[in-house]
């Protein structure tokens, strides 16, 4: 359905939106919107230095706990 939709029909639904809302209300939306993005982009960036920082701290407390009897018999 979606597929059909050329520039004719956007231009229609761009000026339809901006005639019920008006300037003002849709860049403040767009505003909110970016500021949602970049809030995303810093939150799973953040979320990535976590990781990372996890799993070096779970190197260097990781420690072989195989018995001294175990180790030998490969």
């Amino acid at each position: 359905m979606l597929n059909n939709i050329g520039l004719p029909g956007l231009l229609l639904i761009a000026v339809v939106v901006l005639v019920l809302f008006g300037r003002g209300k849709i860049s403040s939306l767009m505003g909110e919107v970016g500021k949602g993005i970049t809030a995303f982009k810093k939150g799973v960036d953040d979320g990535k230095k976590e990781i990372e920082e996890g799993e070096a701290e779970v190197a260097e407390v990781a420690k072989d706990v195989t018995p001294e009897d175990e180790k030998d018999k490969v």
